[in-house]
């Protein structure tokens, strides 16, 4: 199926759902050991029972940065089949994520481009905890393809 096919097959609403993540101890520290981010707000239980400033967090919290590649997974298992490209991807966090939550990113198709070179989906992003609260936000773009990008076709 052509880039313009496949693009053409989506509309705007759409929602993609990606997976479900609980957040565990075990998962912060594989995602420690990927980023080298050891800061003890991931870590130290009693570090954490300070307040910074006006905030508390009540416990340790995931990184931040876990809920941009959850994004970025999701959209690359929906769009890499579909033969299309994660190009862009902004978010912002609302809340921390801590231990025992599980969250779920969706993006959901709000805008589709079309240019001389490729076929743009614009999604607007947010990321949710079990008691369906967003946690994060944010928008992304990606594009739809003929040629596989560095072909030298």
């Amino acid at each position: 199926m052509t880039a313009q096919q496949q693009f053409s097959e989506t509309n705007i609403g759409d929602v993609i759902t990606g997976r479900n993540f609980t957040v565990m101890r075990e998962t912060i520290q594989d995602f420690a050991d990927a980023s080298l981010d050891y800061n003890p707000l991931h870590f130290d239980d009693k570090y954490m029972e300070k307040t910074f400033g006006k905030t508390s967090f009540d416990g340790v919290i995931m990184h931040g940065m876990q809920n941009f590649a959850l994004i970025s997974r999701t959209l690359t298992d929906w769009l890499i089949p579909r033969g299309g490209f994660h190009r862009r991807l902004e978010t912002r966090w609302l809340k921390p994520v801590q231990l025992g939550h599980s969250i779920t990113p969706t993006a959901t198709i709000s805008g589709k481009r079309q240019t001389d070179k490729g076929f743009w989906l614009l999604f607007d992003i947010a990321v949710t905890n079990q008691d369906g609260d967003m946690v994060a936000t944010g928008n992304s773009m990606a594009e739809f393809l003929d040629i596989i990008p560095g072909d030298a076709k």
